[in-house]
């Protein structure tokens, strides 16, 4: 079952750690310094097994402002906070910070632990009370169960435990759709075992042999082994603090803020379309391109802002904007994050990544650009899936998605990705391009492309009346921008299915055109006819044609001359060499018949039984062996069929 996680959050010094400790027996700060320093520098974790039979994970978060970097990655997968306020100082800049962050972060609900009530007078206490309430008045902890504890005497402990365990038996326990994704927070050699990493399992589950890749890297390794709470287990579920045993990869290889996940499930990108709070607290509005540290899961990676409808943002607004990161992030739609300032280092904001996929970096200098970006981001903040599914089909054009590609970018996967293409399908918004690799593309943008491939058809007839249509291949390239061959194959086939466009081979054409000659093109072509036919076998070579017929631009000889071949009165011996059919073909005839009686021919038996020079008898014996009538062996050529 997925593990419910609590985590702290509250100013340095303000009792988070003890408060663990009493309410589990953990002592949950384990390096020396912590110790000695008495303050909380990485996370600490622990459990405790409720009543209602549950087991409830515990992360500790460092209080001081100099581990929020720290407090930030803890943060960033629980479900319930234990807000901790020390009674005898009451709300702190921390408090403040950390607060700010949980909002940030998504959390929707929580305790209030007024801790250290044993070192003040009662009135002091209530007093203190009063400040917390106004200060979560509005938020998702207005209303939240307040709890007075002092860790040292065990005083309000069963109090948090009973509170705890009436949350937990009342939560939605619904799993995290999708695959398996564990943000790292740490990373350790274990002797015999090699490389070990640890984090909160985010959503899917995962089971020992199976193949993780360490993201944005392309290393994949496989889970030799799995821990929960220092307990080897099988599978791991969302929800659990986990340490993953990894093989086949090396320590150096992996870093903090990485994700594990099986490949194929996230792609690591620089742009991050987002929905972003700027922190009333702010004391400046905040320009476009600032750079700042953004907190992804457990990674803090440096980039900067680009405010997509406007110049500035002040203080308390909420804008769409664009992540341009300096190092990839691997996350997906929904995932929270917290902006901390470059410097100095304070948080200033946060919000929902809504697509982790951009196509490209968004424009912004003209208003028509600004004016797209405020209509398309409620679209990803707000919209129906299919909204989304539909919207991003129409940005990716006519190179359309895959499933897979789409999955990544919703953040859908299986049955829930399939469900949600159900409606756009049957209503035929989008249109399966290909069915083996599940490609689709908008429909709008379908119609869109055989209106273009009609529209260039046109023009190539217009353009050359004398061809009877395009190489397929030329059509494509020839429209002018990147068109998946799937996509362009499905347009074309929809054309030709109703008889819009004809296929021949590999020429296409409109299906009402026809070559039409004007008065002087069917004089050449009748007098290239004549001219073939007047040189019998000792046919013409194409630069005497072009002297024979100069008065005419060599390109429109071509054409006739290509012309002559597609309607079968010529046949293209070589690129030089073109005869008749009248001629070759009793030419050829005789040649096998000859090859029939003797089982096989060379050279000078060509040269012997046609008359024909080498000029002209190497060239043909090549046509032979080119479709495959002869074969050559060494220099003799025989039957590859009897005729």
């Amino acid at each position: 079952m997925r593990e419910i996680v609590l985590g702290t959050a509250g100013h340095v010094d303000h009792g988070k750690t003890s408060f663990i400790r009493a309410l589990t027996g953990f002592e949950t700060d384990r390096l020396k310094e912590e110790i000695t320093r008495g303050i909380t520098i990485e996370l600490g974790f622990a459990y405790l097994d409720l009543p209602c039979g549950h087991r409830l994970g515990i992360v500790d978060v460092p209080g001081h402002e100099k581990f929020v970097k720290t407090m930030v990655s803890g943060v960033s997968g629980i479900d319930i906070l234990a807000f901790i306020v020390a009674a005898d100082e009451g709300i702190m800049p921390q408090t403040i910070e950390h607060f700010e962050i949980c909002r940030l972060m998504g959390i929707r609900q929580g305790i209030v632990i007024i801790t250290k009530k044993d070192l003040v007078e009662p009135e002091w206490l209530e007093m203190v009370t009063e400040e917390v309430a106004e200060f979560c008045a509005g938020s998702f902890l207005e209303g939240a169960p307040v709890i007075h504890v002092s860790s040292t005497t065990g005083e309000g402990i069963e109090a948090v435990r009973d509170t705890i365990d009436e949350i937990v038996r009342k939560h939605d326990f619904h799993e995290a759709f999708g695959p398996f994704r564990l943000s790292v927070d740490r990373v350790f050699a274990m002797k015999g075992f090699g490389a070990v990493v640890t984090g909160t399992s985010i959503s899917g589950r995962t089971v020992v042999g199976e193949d993780l890749r360490i993201y944005p890297t392309e290393q994949v390794a496989k889970i030799r082994g799995i821990q929960v709470h220092s307990q080897a287990v099988g599978e791991v579920e969302a929800g659990h603090r986990t340490a993953i045993n990894l093989q086949g990869v090396d320590t150096a290889d992996i870093l903090r803020g990485m994700v594990l996940a099986p490949p194929g499930s996230l792609q690591a990108n620089y742009m991050l379309d987002c929905q972003f709070i700027y922190l009333a607290a702010n004391s400046k509005p905040l320009k476009h391109r600032a750079r700042v540290r953004v907190h992804l899961g457990t990674a803090e990676i440096i980039g900067r802002i680009s405010l997509l409808d406007r110049d500035e943002l002040e203080p308390g607004e909420e804008a769409v904007v664009q992540l341009l990161l300096e190092e990839t992030a691997a996350v997906w739609p929904g995932d929270r994050y917290v902006i901390r300032s470059y410097s100095p280092l304070a948080t200033i904001g946060g919000g929902m990544v809504l697509g982790n996929v951009s196509p490209r970096k968004r424009k912004r200098l003209q208003e028509k650009d600004r004016e797209y970006n405020r209509r398309i981001m409620p679209i990803l903040k707000d919209g129906t899936i299919e909204e989304k599914v539909l919207f991003l089909l129409r940005e990716s054009g006519e190179l359309g998605l895959t499933a897979e590609e789409l999955s990544i970018r919703l953040g859908l996967f299986g049955k829930h990705l399939k469900k949600a293409l159900n409606d756009p399908i049957s209503t035929k918004k989008m249109v399966v391009v290909d069915s083996a690799s599940q490609r689709y593309v908008a429909v709008e943008i379908s119609e869109k492309m055989k209106e273009m491939l009609v529209t260039h058809l046109t023009n190539y007839h217009k353009n050359n009346p004398l061809q009877s249509g395009i190489a397929k291949e030329e059509l494509r390239t020839g429209l002018g921008r990147k068109v998946d061959p799937k996509v362009f194959q499905y347009c074309l086939n929809e054309l030709i299915r109703k008889a819009v466009v004809v296929q021949e081979e590999s020429l296409v054409r409109l299906a009402g055109h026809q070559v039409a000659l004007k008065a002087d093109e069917e004089q050449l072509r009748r007098d290239l006819d004549a001219w073939y036919r007047s040189r019998g076998l000792s046919t013409p070579t194409i630069k005497e044609t072009n002297e024979q017929f100069a008065e005419y631009p060599p390109q429109l000889v071509k054409e006739v001359l290509d012309l002559l071949l597609r309607d079968g009165k010529l046949f293209k011996i070589s690129e030089s060499l073109y005869y008749t059919k009248e001629l070759i073909e009793p030419l050829i005839a005789s040649v096998l018949q000859y090859m029939e009686q003797h089982g096989e021919i060379d050279a000078p038996a060509f040269k012997e039984l046609t008359g024909l020079t080498r000029k002209f008898s190497i060239p043909i014996l090549e046509y032979l062996d080119r479709v495959k009538i002869t074969m050559r062996i060494g220099d003799k050529r025989i039957l590859r069929k009897k005729s």
